[in-house]
């Protein structure tokens, strides 16, 4: 399946087949879609925990206002930020590159500069951002893999936190992902892909 075609299969599924589970050769490479995603300076400040355990994603479900398709899923992703992106955590991150060029260090001392000079609030709307992105690059890649899921930011993150231990690792939540296989009763399956006319979103300018 190319990918436009499985973004016009993909739908965000409302009911689950709850007997059909991925193969956690799927789920490594949803895994490593996540860690290839693009993030602004390649500073990844997200992280993502795959749940399996039917009990904890009954818990997550009753912190998603109920919906369903929280507990029937085969997994969820809780695709979620760091709470600190500090100086530290930039020395880190470069501590990750082979070479140590004066190019690489110029660079890392850019990035140090441009983050000390910002908020907390501005820094925690950009490691958001990042999830977002990461969000979609995940949605395109189960469409392709004939994966469905339904992205959600209706639930109480506080709750997610705590079912999850968060805090105790030093990141919040911010995005859930069911993923699994629709079932075949699932009536929004059925409904019409409804976009608005292509030339009126996209404009070429060539």
């Amino acid at each position: 399946m190319n990918v436009i075609e499985g973004l016009k299969w993909r739908y965000a599924t409302k009911k689950f087949d709850n007997g059909s589970t991925i193969s956690e050769s799927d789920i490594d490479i949803l895994c490593d879609a996540f860690n290839l995603t693009a993030t602004s300076y390649g500073l990844q400040p997200i992280k993502m925990y795959v749940v399996k355990d039917k009990a904890i994603q009954m818990k997550l479900q009753n912190a998603a206002m109920n919906q369903a398709q929280v507990g029937s899923a085969s997994h969820i992703l809780v695709i979620c930020i760091e709470s600190t992106v500090d100086a530290t955590f930039i020395d880190n991150y470069f501590e990750l590159f082979p070479e140590k060029n004066k190019g690489i260090l110029a660079y890392k001392d850019i990035i140090q500069d441009r983050f000390s000079g910002q908020s907390a609030e501005n820094i925690e709307q950009w490691a958001v951002n990042q999830a977002y992105i990461a969000l979609g690059n995940l949605m395109t890649v189960c469409a392709s893999m004939k994966i469905d899921a339904c992205p959600m930011e209706g639930f109480v993150p506080s709750e997610v936190d705590e079912i999850l231990n968060l805090g105790q690792e030093g990141v919040s939540s911010v995005l859930l992902l069911p993923i699994g296989y629709r079932d075949e009763n699932d009536k929004s399956a059925v409904r019409s892909k409804v976009r608005r006319p292509i030339n009126e979103i996209i404009k070429k300018i060539y």
